[in-house]
């Protein structure tokens, strides 16, 4: 224990090293929840559905969108968030749960939406990936609707 000191000391390079990669994983952990955007997984998703009549925005594209979604789920693309501001602020008062393929996508859309002045606020931790893990049912649109 005394010689701890000494060590850091003598690696100064790799012990500050040590500190900011500590420092960056916290923050990668915690960092959202500090934003006021909540991780949720399927389940817990599934009760903002149910109780609190959460409303699922849809980041994917139009086609993955189609090929299965979360029921009730609003497709907005992240591409084109910011010029769909009219359908996703009409959620203010509501909770809104973003998903995407794999959930790297919802936490940097759901800063933008927060800045937009969205409150209740949550990303789908895995996304839609996670959703088909715990064995949850996705909607599908079939062609003949989707060409409609």
């Amino acid at each position: 224990m005394e010689k701890i000191p000494e060590f850091i000391a003598n690696h100064l390079f790799l012990f500050s090293l040590l500190i900011g990669l500590s420092a960056l994983l916290l923050w990668n952990i915690f960092g959202h929840a500090a934003g006021g955007i909540m991780a949720v997984n399927p389940a817990e998703t599934t009760r903002l559905m149910n109780h609190e009549k959460g409303i699922v925005l849809d980041l994917r594209k139009e086609e993955d969108f189609n090929a299965g979604h979360i029921l009730n789920a609003v497709n907005i693309p992240e591409e084109r968030i910011s010029e769909q501001k009219e359908t996703w602020s009409k959620y203010n008062n509501k909770p809104v749960i973003l998903c995407c393929t794999h959930g790297n996508t919802s936490p940097r859309i759901a800063r933008i939406l927060k800045q937009g002045g969205l409150e209740k606020l949550y990303f789908l931790r895995g996304g839609v990936h996670a959703w088909r893990q715990a064995n949850l049912p996705l909607a599908s649109v079939s062609k003949d609707a989707a060409e409609a």
